[in-house]
């Protein structure tokens, strides 16, 4: 009998493309890819990495076909300790950004917060949230206009977004240059700390309140990107709750869930102009 011909296995929807990788590879060589103790390829590992924070699955139950789970965990680990997907993001921030016919590094942002909820895996930091009526961890983000990311914190759920401002003020300013110069926030940063917070890092807070956005305010536009952005994230099953133990992977998974976002984003864009 003639031996059966061997399919080449399908690519699952969250596999990296081919042009896609040749971006990524810089950021995420941590070795040369000849090294002798590397086993499997690194693509491959990228795509397991991939494929667990879309999906949403844990790490013990990756398909049979994609490397071994604590393989891809520990080099997971590796990229985020190195700072691998935060600088890819911010320099594809910076791509899109400059696509718009913007300067490569804000102005202005947006700064809010949103509590996931807590799993068994995540509870040594949860908080109550009262406003939300839910035990978590609270997000704080600051994004651009375009809704890209620049910054995080994460806090327990009972910890207020006015008492992040100072931190997320100092990140954005590391990140940027020194280019902000204004930030859209809603009423829960309301107050002089605040304020003050961001004022030493030359920032000032601009607070769309409720009853001026009915009336039409012009800023509110603004002000709804960060919960547009809220929004993408939560395409990603991982970020669906808070399923992580480290509070370094909770913050690993959003830079990675923005980087692949603006991978597209980027590279529909390189399309659209052939």
């Amino acid at each position: 009998m003639a031996a059966k011909t061997v399919k080449p296995k399908p690519p699952y929807p969250t596999d990296v493309s081919d042009e896609e990788w040749q971006f990524c590879r810089p950021y995420l060589e941590l070795m040369t890819q000849e090294a002798p103790q590397r086993e499997h390829s690194l693509r491959d590992v990228f795509n397991a990495v991939r494929y667990v924070v879309r999906a949403g699955c844990p790490w013990r139950m990756l398909p049979h076909d994609l490397p071994p789970w604590a393989i891809v965990y520990q080099q997971w680990q590796r990229w985020i300790k190195a700072g691998c997907l935060e600088a890819m993001a911010h320099d594809l921030r910076m791509l899109l950004r400059m696509l718009s016919d913007k300067n490569a590094q804000p102005s202005a942002v947006i700064l809010d917060g949103r509590t996931m909820q807590s799993t068994p895996e995540s509870g040594a930091r949860a908080g109550y949230d009262g406003y939300k009526r839910k035990k978590g961890s609270k997000v704080h983000i600051a994004v651009d206009t375009l809704g890209h990311l620049l910054a995080l914190k994460i806090t327990a759920a009972n910890e207020q977004e006015r008492a992040q401002v100072g931190e997320l003020a100092q990140k954005l300013q590391e990140v940027t240059g020194e280019k902000v110069e204004l930030a859209y926030v809603d009423q829960g940063y309301t107050g002089e700390q605040p304020a003050e917070a961001a004022q030493t890092e030359g920032i000032r807070l601009e607070v769309v309140k409720l009853q001026e956005a009915k009336k039409g305010f012009v800023l509110l536009p603004r002000r709804w990107v960060v919960e547009r952005s809220f929004a993408w994230s939560a395409r990603f099953r991982r970020l669906a709750r808070d399923y992580e133990r480290l509070t370094t992977s909770l913050a690993g998974i959003h830079w990675l869930a923005f980087a692949v976002l603006m991978l597209n984003s980027l590279f529909s864009r390189v399309h659209n102009t052939l």
